[in-house]
């Protein structure tokens, strides 16, 4: 779709919309666009879509001038375009369906949309209770449908095809395919080409102009025929290369750790203009060849095309989705990458470089592994037979200097009232978790909370990769260890927690309770280890609790739910919710207080500070404040008694 300046005040009432389901039943409908555009099947959202598989609310769209920005916040994810989105958001063109459950909708640009009118001969059913309401519909002429028949004017229409030679009365789409000038295939398909014939959604170019459309639209990589034959030839070129280069130096035969031996990259880099300059000939002329000789020594020694990447600080994660499809994030936005691997036999050498040191292994009988690089990043791989498409690699960055509340401050993430609190609450030893979704900023939040704990403490910190980067002297650091060949000697966070008890600590960190550890984390803080902290994954304080209760029911231990909910409420001070949200920021949402079991039997909790969101500006960020919402911590006079807080000072 050619780009349109359109007025930005147009945006302030309402956008035209179309809905088709499955079945075949369509409805266009005006919605306001003054505020996000919840789609689901509650009565609450915007736009209802009344299906069991569509989920409560399943997705939220903002309509700017330019795009649409679709945010999924559903169970089983939102295909946008060609794009399935899993609690993410993602900007994208008028006129890109978006599929929720069995529906799927369009949304439309003013200047695209034809006035609303009656629906005119489409054949489409109408859902009972709802209004059919559809665009008046052009005529059908030569040009707009790729007909080109004897006899066709342009703008002619069905009618006016009747009396032309071999139109017999009544005749659609179907019975034309026998006429002169007809081709199989010609005519309308269903969905998105119905679509097209209201004037609703422009009409999809087909072959290179379909790719080159996608590509500018989503970044996607153009996959014409002549693209895929100079791929082919460039990964053939690689490879002969990388052959040649082992014959050389013999690097087969060579020891994993010696690779890292700073005299082996010269000796790698001469070898490789050597051959280069004898296979010159075969090297496309606009080829860099001193671009390509350090791509096959990254290759060759290091983790290949995301060398670049580990080194850009701007960039927080790296994502392998197969060999020719790179993203990265780069300021909370996902972005496709322009660079590859050769082929799946490279990402399979960075990934058992990355774990072979570790003692970690992978292979197809233990397909996927977790590890972390020299600057500690978290690693993640997969390979078949589990990922489908190829070898997968996922590495979480940290940033080398660990980040401070004032940075976060500065950030936007939290206010100076509430990184004072949560650092007097870790000061006064209180029982803290960090609740969000996976992305959100979880253990840096713990990271930089943990630096309040005071240094004459000691601090033992678990987890299945170390991230943390505690800057107190007596720190003891426990990492889990993965089964051995033989299926024995597995040290799953469970037993380091349990163990870490008999180690006299005054306070345990655990990066993650994902399992039965969050009842022994519990019976931890209850016995007389406060100020211990944690992370779970939830999107709420009120789903970290209900998680915490299911994670303790897979400790195996039968326990009554309201013993386990004693359990919590007498251990967890604070719930701490940290969250990402769709322009790519992460905030500390809400702060919240368990104050005990009600007579329902159910945990309460009472909101300190939250994040209320107002809207989104021009440029799609999100706007909103954090507010104190009066609440009094029950806790607040231990702060007067351990000496953070003189009389008449504020608390919060």
């Amino acid at each position: 779709m050619s780009a349109r300046t359109v007025d930005p005040a147009h945006f302030t009432a309402q956008v035209q919309v179309f809905i088709q389901s499955d079945d075949g039943l369509e409805r266009n409908e005006m919605l306001p666009t003054g505020a996000p555009i919840s789609i689901g099947r509650h009565q609450s959202c915007v736009l209802r879509l009344d299906s069991d598989l569509v989920s409560r609310q399943h997705c939220v769209v903002e309509v700017a001038p330019d795009f649409v920005r679709v945010e999924d916040v559903s169970t089983n994810g939102t295909m946008a375009g060609d794009m399935l989105l899993r609690r993410q958001a993602v900007d994208v063109p008028y006129g890109t369906p978006i599929v929720c459950g069995n529906f799927t909708v369009y949304f439309l640009h003013p200047q695209m949309a034809q006035p609303a009118g009656p629906h005119q001969g489409s054949g489409a059913r109408r859902n009972p209770g709802m209004p059919m309401e559809m665009p008046s519909q052009p005529q059908m002429g030569g040009m707009g449908m790729g007909m080109n028949m004897p006899g066709m004017q342009p703008g002619m229409g069905m009618q006016g095809m009747q009396g032309m030679p071999g139109m017999q009365p009544g005749m659609g789409m179907q019975g034309m395919q026998g006429m002169p000038g007809m081709q199989p295939g010609m005519g309308m398909q269903p969905g998105m080409q119905r679509a097209q014939m209201h004037g609703m959604v422009p009409p999809v170019p087909q072959g290179p102009q379909r790719a080159q459309q996608i590509q500018g639209q989503h970044g996607a990589q153009i996959t014409t025929p002549e693209m895929l034959q100079k791929r082919e030839k460039d990964v053939a070129l690689r490879r002969q290369i990388h052959k040649l280069l082992l014959e050389h130096l013999d690097l087969a035969t060579l020891d994993a750790s010696k690779l890292d031996d700073p005299s082996m990259r010269p000796k790698v880099l001469g070898a490789l203009r050597r051959i280069v300059g004898q296979l010159d000939s075969q090297i496309p002329p606009e080829l860099e060849r001193d671009v390509l000789i350090g791509e096959l020594a990254d290759e060759a020694l290091g983790l290949g095309p995301l060398e670049r990447f580990i080194a850009d600080p701007s960039i927080s994660e790296i994502m392998v989705v197969d060999p020719n499809t790179i993203y990265i994030e780069r300021g909370g936005k996902l972005v496709l990458s322009e660079t590859r691997f050769t082929d799946d036999d490279r990402v399979r050498s960075v990934i058992e470089r990355i774990v072979t040191p570790l003692g970690r292994r992978i292979d197809e009988s233990s397909p996927l592994v977790d590890a972390r690089l020299k600057d500690g990043s978290r690693v993640n791989a997969v390979i078949k037979p589990l990922a489908l498409r190829g070898s997968c690699i996922t590495i979480r960055k940290f940033a080398k200097t660990p980040l401070t509340l004032e940075k976060l401050i500065s950030f936007g993430a939290l206010t100076p009232q509430m990184a004072l609190f949560l650092t007097r609450s870790v000061i006064a030893k209180k029982n803290i978790v960090i609740s969000g979704g996976t992305g959100s900023g979880k253990t840096t939040l713990l990271n930089v909370l943990s630096a309040a704990i005071p240094s004459e403490e000691r601090i033992v910190t678990i987890e299945d990769a170390a991230e943390l980067q505690l800057s107190q002297p007596h720190v003891v650091s426990l990492e889990t260890r993965p089964a051995n060949l033989e299926g024995k000697g597995e040290y799953t966070i469970r037993d380091l927690v349990k163990n870490s008890l008999r180690m006299r600590p005054d306070r345990i960190v655990v990066g993650e309770c994902r399992g039965g550890e969050a009842l022994d984390m519990l019976q931890a803080m209850n016995t007389g280890h406060d100020g211990s902290l944690t992370t779970t994954h939830a999107n709420s304080p009120v789903e970290a609790i209900a998680r915490i209760e299911t994670l303790v029911l897979m400790g195996g231990i039968e326990l009554p739910v309201r013993a386990i909910r004693d359990q919590i409420a007498g251990a967890v001070h604070l719930i701490v919710q940290q969250s990402r949200f769709a322009d790519g920021s992460r905030r500390v949402s809400a702060i919240s207080e368990v104050t005990g079991v009600g007579d329902e039997g159910t945990i309460e909790m009472r909101p300190i500070f939250e994040f209320i969101r107002t809207g989104t500006d021009a440029k799609g960020k999100v706007v909103g404040d954090f507010r104190a919402t009066g609440y009094l911590p029950s806790y607040l006079n231990d702060f007067i008694v351990m000496g953070l807080v003189k009389r008449g000072e504020k608390y919060l």
